[in-house]
């Protein structure tokens, strides 16, 4: 297969996204199933904390003290007060048993943040292969990420240790020299570190295609180095070729991040990244490897246009989540109770810091740019919804935490506004469309928790059902969310103020 077959390959495949882009929505959900952890480290630090009559003395040094930001004006004797006051609180809340209880829960969030990110990219790479192969992705997703993952985890472990040597090698050959002589020292480093650095090249281009031969080859992890190896050694040219497809694409996203992030819009990098960019290159080099063991064929373009293609998505992305609101009524209730307790555990909470750390909607909306906003409002949201509902496969605990940490902070931002009213009336105009369309997504998680818990020993076919719907009404809760947006840009922040 040539390149530009490749390339095309995986635009085709791009073109079909309900059986592929399920697998790469597993990306932005991992940190929601992450923040579990700390979440629940918090919750047990705060119990014991409350029965252990730490919380009550912690509340009164925050009612008695000034935690506003340090002084700007430079007297050192203010800001020695200032460390004081923090200093006191924190010796307050921070005890050997609170500091355990967090890094436990830190460690464990690392752990599990790693399995995970290995478990997607198994899950991902399948979908990719069968895609290629004209077989069903949301299957392939479900068994490629329970058959691949450990392969693929010793895999990224061997490149990491393969990283550590080298840098930790150059590193200890120019110390050894700058003891000897500065002179010395700078001189090794001019040589050291460019060998280094094409042997960090060189270690990444191989590593590139040995997790796309555990799953082609059905390979283990030594195994799947030797053919990633040996893909780059027999095809040179396929591989420099989608390594510069790489490096262009990873420059565009760069760029196009440096761009927003000046116009506020930073949130649809991501969402590129994990709709277009991600996809793409993994379906470019598993049509490349999968070419050279004869075991792909280009998919067939789709007859219809482009455009009525994403017309008829739309459209079906709105009546599946038509569908889904109306056979699921308990669990739209249910999550909307999530979000509800945590708006009133985040109002009680926050409380304390009502007067020494207010916050303000009119201050937040200093410089507001409607375009911007409206962008960065509908693409973060979106976000969130696609990784509450993708989050929920693992056993629905982690949308429902997510619906309950972000009503946490919903319900303390409440608290500490300076104007109620104001923030009210900002919020009113978007809020009912853009909090339905979150209930909804936070339904969407508890909903594949469910399934996943019934299918986890049986046919993965109605899971992979299931996926796909979830794609849809991801899909229809987008275009919610991107109304809300452009209402949150351009009339929320406005069309109050004349009466206020």
């Amino acid at each position: 297969m040539k390149p530009s077959t490749a390339i095309r390959a995986a635009a085709v495949a791009l073109q079909r996204p309900s059986e592929l882009l399920p697998a790469y929505f597993l990306a932005p959900a991992i940190p929601v199933v992450v923040r579990v952890f700390p979440v629940v480290g918090l919750a047990v630090t705060y119990l014991y904390l409350s029965t252990t009559g730490r919380l009550a003395d912690l509340r009164t040094a925050l009612s008695n003290t000034d935690l506003g930001p340090p002084p700007q004006n430079g007297d050192p004797a203010a800001l020695e007060v200032w460390m004081a006051d923090v200093q006191s609180i924190l010796e307050i809340a921070m005890t050997p048993t609170t500091l355990a209880v967090l890094g436990v829960s830190l460690l464990l969030a690392v752990v599990v943040a790693v399995a995970l990110s290995v478990v997607a990219t198994a899950a991902q790479l399948s979908a990719s292969y069968a895609r290629l192969r004209d077989e069903r992705g949301t299957v392939a997703t479900i068994r490629g990420g329970k058959r691949h993952w450990l392969s693929v985890l010793a895999v990224r472990l061997f490149e990491a240790v393969l990283w550590a040597v080298i840098i930790g090698s150059a590193a200890g050959a120019v110390a050894a020299g700058v003891s000897a002589s500065p002179l010395l020292g700078g001189l090794l480093a001019l040589v050291v570190v460019p060998v280094a650095l094409l042997a960090l090249v060189a270690v990444r281009a191989v590593f590139a295609f040995a997790p796309v031969a555990v799953v082609v080859d059905d390979a283990g992890p030594l195994d799947a180095i030797r053919g990633g190896w040996g893909f780059v050694r027999s095809n040179p040219v396929a591989a420099l070729v989608y390594y510069g497809v790489a490096v262009a694409s990873l420059f565009v996203l760069g760029s196009l991040a440096g761009v927003l992030a000046v116009l506020g819009g930073a949130p649809l990098v991501g969402v590129v990244g994990f709709t277009v960019v991600s996809p793409f290159l993994d379906v470019t080099k598993t049509a490349l490897y999968g070419d050279a063991r004869g075991s792909v064929a280009p998919p067939a373009a789709p007859e219809m246009p482009l455009a009525a293609q994403l017309k008829s998505g739309l459209r079906r992305g709105w009546s599946e989540t038509v569908g889904f609101v109306r056979s699921a009524p308990l669990l739209h209730v249910a999550s909307l109770g999530f979000a509800l307790v945590g708006g009133v555990v985040g109002w009680t909470l926050a409380a304390p810091l009502a007067e020494t750390v207010p916050s303000s909607i009119a201050a937040r909306l200093e410089g507001h740019n409607p375009i911007s906003a409206a962008v960065e409002f509908g693409a973060n949201n979106w976000t969130v919804a696609v990784s509450t509902g993708f989050a929920g496969l693992a056993l629905a605990v982690p949308a429902a935490v997510s619906l309950w940490f972000n009503g946490v902070v919903l319900g303390a931002i409440a608290r500490t506004e300076t104007t109620p009213l104001e923030l009210l009336a900002f919020v009113v105009p978007h809020g009912v469309i853009e909090i339905p369309a979150l209930v909804i997504a936070g339904a969407l998680g508890l909903h594949l928790g469910v399934v996943g818990w019934r299918t986890r020993f049986g046919p993965q076919s109605p899971l992979a059902d299931e996926l796909e719907r979830a794609f849809w009404v991801c899909v229809g809760v987008g275009i919610l969310l991107a109304v809300a947006g452009l209402i949150e840009g351009f009339v929320s922040p406005y069309y109050y103020r004349p009466f206020l």
